[in-house]
């Protein structure tokens, strides 16, 4: 027995994931009904006990049948400790607690591959997805934000697939962060293949997961599926690069159901591979653009990100009066009298002389007989055009 659980009832819950497909609500239902241990009982009782799996048909009870037969999850078990790894359930330690609000939808179990405990690299712990037919862009700004945010503690999490998932993989690791795969595949099997060393990698220096056993295959239906795991695990979700069609966009609709943050960063308009993001910005989710902004929303109290603002210029940091005389003075190297300019201003003579000594003090404007004019430093504007005010 480890923590609350019975070796009996990790036993079942190990073969239950050769039996159940992830986020089976039917399934998720039984179990928690019936527990596991009784559940697959009654898938492997002889004969079969009709009332035991209502609202399942025939045909379908006689599949879920066949799949406990061929079970072994000693097997099973066996094969993820011969990697280095372990199988995690509900009612363990290392269990992450907000993976209980799928409901029944919640993994039966996880198979896990790495060190670190689970449960506490989940509590830290943001999203980074997207569009796996990435551009230079969006590899670049996953791999930026997922840097910056193991920088500050913050554990990156992505599906391991090429694209945005693999640059914020390896932004994190470059940054000698942690990082977790969350796969739709046995934890002992490298896909997408090309990615064999970066999940090697990961499995060293972080976490790789998944709720398919040892030796399984990805499919389609099981891509989308895991994607609401991602979700749950983590405290937000941030989406770059992704078209309207997109696996990435499930994992952020699954996390504002889930009322987790939904995070996304624009790109070009034009760009197709940004539509879906910017088609998420436009509802409930949040413009990011680094991982402080990240970290703002997802942080504790207190994590802000800093002030963005434009260079401060000398003149913005004159007084309302002598910002006014100084406004007062034409432009282009015209000069003015000091009545004129206190006309302008809306002061006294005497009131414009002293600014004027003031700012010519400055080197804002200078003295030509008894005009007064400005100076070529307060006429330009940082990156102006040639020609322009």
């Amino acid at each position: 027995m480890t923590g609350g659980v019975t070796d009996r009832e990790r036993w079942a819950r190990a073969a239950l994931t050769r039996v159940v497909e992830p986020g089976d609500e039917h399934g998720g239902r039984w179990l928690r009904e019936l527990g596991a241990v009784e559940l697959l009982r009654r898938l492997t009782a002889a004969p079969y006990e009709a009332e035991a799996l209502a609202g399942a048909s025939q045909r379908r009870v006689e599949g879920l049948r066949l799949r406990a037969a061929r079970a072994q999850p000693e097997r099973d078990l066996a094969a993820v400790a011969a990697v280095g790894g372990r199988f995690v359930v509900p009612g363990d330690p290392e269990w992450p607690g907000q993976l209980d609000d799928l409901g029944d939808g919640r993994p039966v179990g996880l198979w896990v591959r790495g060190r670190p405990d689970l449960r506490r690299w989940a509590l830290r712990s943001v999203a980074v997805v997207g569009a796996r037919a990435c551009t230079p862009y969006g590899a670049h700004m996953a791999a930026t934000l997922a840097s910056g945010l193991a920088e500050r503690g913050w554990v990156v999490v992505s599906g391991a697939a090429f694209g945005v998932d693999g640059a914020a993989h390896r932004g994190a690791l470059a940054a000698e962060g942690a990082t977790v795969a969350v796969l739709a595949n046995g934890v002992d099997v490298a896909y997408p293949r090309g990615h064999a060393e970066l999940i090697g990698r990961i499995a060293e220096q972080g976490l790789v997961i998944g709720e398919l056993p040892p030796g399984a295959h990805p499919t389609p239906s099981r891509f989308i599926l895991r994607n609401r795991v991602i979700a749950a695990l983590t405290r937000g979700t941030v989406v770059v690069e992704a078209e309207y069609r997109s696996g990435s966009l499930v994992t952020a609709r699954a996390a504002q159901r889930l009322g987790r943050f939904t995070m996304g960063v624009p790109g070009p308009a034009t760009s197709g591979l940004s539509a879906g993001v910017h088609e998420l910005l436009r509802g409930e989710a949040e413009l990011v653009t680094d991982a402080a902004e990240v970290a703002e929303l997802v942080g504790d109290i207190g994590d802000l990100a800093p002030a963005r603002r434009g260079p401060v210029l000398p003149r913005d940091l004159l007084d309302p009066a002598g910002a006014r005389v100084l406004e007062a003075l034409p432009p282009r190297g015209r000069a003015a009298t000091a009545s004129t300019v206190a006309r302008d201003a809306g002061t006294t003579v005497d009131e414009a002389l002293g600014r004027l000594y003031e700012l010519h003090a400055l080197g804002f404007v200078e003295r030509h007989g008894e005009g007064w004019q400005l100076t070529a430093g307060a006429i330009r504007r940082p990156n102006a055009r040639r020609g322009g005010a």
